[in-house]
């Protein structure tokens, strides 16, 4: 099903959400592919659409650190990071606490966590409070920022949330602290020079 990013589309894509659907989803880098982190079987779901070993984790993202909070750890320069980037183009992988997600996405000690910068997903994630945001495309192939293109080339989700075309910069940047030093992961659309502007 293809709906629009409005109060309906977005209720149906919510609705689907909690009723252990996959979404696709414009974000503020790619659409995305989404479903609730504490479902197993949609997060499975995910992998086979995606066309991907079940070794790579994928990232969460939240309408806020708020919500963030009840599931990972910010250490000090995490925390001065979300709130100097947040919503946008950082992914902050974190050590994760919550016990329930690190079962149903078949996680270790640690998971990757963003807030977007579009009001799209931000609206649907006010609806949801986290989601499961993995860029839509399978594995090994490029992102989609173009509705139709993506649309073209995806199968097996049930809501398509159509975005129109994404006017992004490119990935997000992934950091990690590690025994307080910064490490970045992929040098995204935030420069690493500009975090490291903090410190």
């Amino acid at each position: 099903m293809q709906v629009s990013c409005d109060k309906k589309g977005l209720e149906i894509a919510a609705k689907s959400v909690r009723n252990g659907g996959v979404i696709v989803f414009p974000t503020d880098t790619v659409y995305g592919l989404g479903c609730d982190p504490y479902n197993s079987e949609a997060v499975k779901k995910i992998f086979k659409i995606k066309k991907r070993g079940q070794t790579k984790l994928f990232p969460i993202l939240a309408y806020s650190k708020k919500e963030l909070s009840d599931i990972v750890v910010f250490d000090e320069k995490s925390d001065k990071i979300a709130k100097k980037f947040w919503p946008g183009q950082v992914t902050l992988v974190l050590r994760l606490k919550d016990d329930r997600i690190r079962k149903s996405m078949n996680a270790q000690d640690k998971i990757a966590v963003r807030v977007p910068n579009n009001r799209c997903a931000l609206a649907l994630l006010k609806e949801c409070k986290l989601l499961v945001g993995t860029s839509a495309n399978i594995s090994g192939m490029h992102s989609f920022t173009n509705a139709d293109e993506c649309l073209e080339n995806l199968v097996g989700y049930d809501v398509f949330v159509d975005g129109g075309t994404i006017p992004s910069s490119g990935e997000s940047t992934i950091i990690e602290v590690d025994d307080g030093k910064l490490v970045v992961h992929r040098e995204g659309a935030i420069p690493k020079m500009e975090i490291m502007k903090l410190f």
